[in-house]
């Protein structure tokens, strides 16, 4: 086996996904309850997104050694770094391009069976408005770090998920 199937396959490659999507999820706690910036909608849906992509990476953890259980994973971790490319993508693209006509909302459109900022929200309640650049490092929005952070899963992705979802010997 190669060096990039067998760590793919290992434990230590799931766990260090899941650990980047925890400290993406830490960094976003730290922004909304210490530097007291407000999520909007948007910024809600991708903390969704990363909480997906830990799922996918614990899923990993758990089942590294199983085939079936890896393809979970490396679908779980394709959807929702998809999905979260594409939501930080039409962040930025609001905050660059403001119209009255096209804002966001002010709740969540989650299932009614799934109401997560009725649930927990100190996590899943946005307070903020899409519009807003509350923070840049080094001239860059956090809405463009995170299509750095999305894009960089995905580019990870297409590395590691043919190694991955290889038959182990």
């Amino acid at each position: 086996m190669n060096p990039v199937t067998q760590f793919a396959q290992s434990r230590l490659a799931w766990l260090i996904l899941a650990g980047t999507a925890l400290g993406l999820e830490l960094c976003a706690l730290f922004f909304q309850y210490v530097m007291k910036l407000d999520p909007c909608v948007m910024c809600i849906y991708q903390r969704l997104a990363i909480f997906g992509i830990l799922a996918a990476g614990l899923i990993g953890i758990i089942g590294h050694k199983n085939r079936f259980m890896r393809l979970i994973a490396i679908l779980g971790w394709s959807v929702s770094a998809a999905w979260g490319l594409k939501l930080a993508l039409e962040l930025v693209d609001m905050q660059t391009n403001p119209s009255p006509f096209s804002t966001c909302s002010f709740l969540p459109e989650f299932p009614t069976w799934m109401p997560l900022h009725e649930w927990i929200p100190s996590l899943f309640m946005p307070t903020g408005m899409c519009n807003d650049i509350p923070w840049e490092m080094f001239g860059i929005t956090m809405g463009q770090w995170m299509i750095g952070a999305f894009t960089a899963y995905l580019i990870a992705l297409a590395v590691f998920a043919i190694p991955a979802l290889s038959k182990t010997r």
